[in-house]
């Protein structure tokens, strides 16, 4: 069993490739439009890794792979991988540690912002494929009344944020970022290239809705009661989407949780894992 988290194992160098659209790899990669995206290269090895990768992978017997999104699964069977079983599983987290704060406006008052709508973006690595850009986008066209906080930027990006946005580098622990995503009227995931952020199931656990950019499998985690998909790089849209979230109860914190309580729950993917290892074992 493989549990694919990207594109890598089909392609001649990219983890993804939807900022570039590039779909060499349906076919053949060679003259690679991105190596300088990760992971990053100073040449172009794409056409003799792509060989290399088909000919060693179609070489394994009894693979069964396990894609974390539709979407991945969806670009599985356009590539040289087609012919394996495929499974989705979608990824999970601890919705005892993810879960809402007792009390939300506490935690804004706490923080000074029991006054301004909270809207929250979070990384381990804040990148342009990651939505930075967007935000300061987001930023310049939405009113006082917002205000944005992203997780997990660099000392340098902090120093180069514009008025409005609140950057932290880093929280001191767990309990924390749950309290940043109960704070937040709206978890904001403007990624230009993405499979399956848990960024989103940690702010749904949390009772967070989630508006995202159509990109990948990141709206796989949400529906209409608990956020919304909004089309790639349609900025305005995006901002209409925040101020209509903000203003009126078209999404639900109760639904959130649910959602993230009946689908991404980690002890329910383990027993998927497990139900798949016991019928290969079988030989099923």
């Amino acid at each position: 069993m493989w549990t694919l988290h990207d594109c890598w194992p089909w392609t001649g160098h990219c983890a993804y490739y939807t900022f570039e659209q590039c779909r060499k790899w349906e076919n053949s990669c060679q003259n690679c439009p991105g190596l300088n995206t990760y992971p990053k290269s100073f040449w172009d090895g794409s056409k003799r890794n792509f060989n290399k990768k088909q000919n060693s992978f179609l070489g394994v017997e009894n693979l069964t792979l396990i894609p974390v999104s539709n979407w991945l699964s969806k670009d599985i069977k356009n590539s040289f991988l087609r012919n394996y079983p495929i499974n989705v599983i979608h990824n999970g987290i601890n919705i005892d540690v993810f879960k809402p704060h007792n009390n939300r406006e506490e935690v804004k008052r706490r923080m000074g912002l029991n006054n301004k709508y909270v809207l929250l973006g979070v990384a381990s690595v804040w990148e342009k494929r990651k939505g930075l850009d967007e935000f300061i986008k987001l930023r310049n066209i939405l009113t006082d009344e917002y205000q944005i906080i992203l997780v997990g930027l660099s000392n340098k990006q902090i120093s180069n944020l514009p008025d409005g946005i609140k950057g932290i580098s880093r929280t001191n622990n767990v309990a924390e970022l749950v309290e940043l995503y109960s704070a937040a009227d709206i978890y904001l995931n403007p990624t230009l290239e993405d499979n399956f952020p848990t960024t989103n199931l940690e702010a749904l656990a949390c009772g967070t809705p989630v508006i995202t950019y159509n990109t990948g499998g990141s709206p796989e985690a949400i529906d209409i009661n608990t956020g919304a998909a909004i089309p790639y790089g349609d900025i305005s849209s995006f901002k209409d989407a925040v101020v209509n979230a903000c203003s009126s109860s078209v999404f639900s914190s109760v639904a959130c949780r649910e959602r993230a309580e009946k689908n991404f729950n980690q002890d329910i993917t383990f027993l998927k894992y497990l139900s798949i290892y016991k019928s290969l074992l079988s030989g099923k």
